[in-house]
């Protein structure tokens, strides 16, 4: 019988490398958006916490400094949210663009495995319309036997 050979191969297991390699950058980044975000949500509880503290030192005893330094903290947290939210957004961009990568990566190789599908059917009738004329050779050949052993 013969043995299916797809001429682009090579180019398939190319494919299916990039589409791994789109994969874990794709990880990559989502874990670095993952640990902006949580420092995020942590400098916003950091927020929280100085401005509970800044309530209860404001309705307790009059404490100027300890007000000041509380409030200067607030404020110095409210920059820090607010950097750390542009680098959540960049990450975000750039996931974006690694869902992009990754997608086009699995396209192409889906691609790849279709035209080595459709080659193999053709293999596949190819190697039928064979047999069937080695069948019919084979039958013509027995029928001409036969015929010439009744004469």
């Amino acid at each position: 019988m013969a043995k299916f050979i797809y001429r682009m191969e090579n180019i398939l297991n190319i494919k299916y490398k990039m589409e791994e390699q789109a994969k874990q950058e794709y990880m990559v980044v989502r874990m670095r958006l993952n640990e902006a975000e949580d420092e995020l949500a942590n400098l916003k509880k950091r927020k929280n916490d100085y401005f509970d503290l800044y309530r209860r030192l404001v309705s307790e005893k009059l404490k100027v400094l300890e007000i000041e330094q509380c409030k200067e903290a607030i404020i110095i947290m409210d920059e820090y949210i607010k950097a750390q939210e542009q680098v959540v957004r960049s990450i975000e961009l750039e996931l974006e663009a690694a869902v992009n990568k990754m997608n086009l990566a699995m396209q192409e190789r889906k691609i790849h495995e279709k035209l080595k599908e459709n080659q193999f059917e053709i293999f596949l009738q190819e190697l039928n319309q064979e047999e069937m004329k080695e069948i019919d050779q084979l039958v013509s050949y027995q029928y001409n036997d036969t015929s010439e052993k009744e004469e």
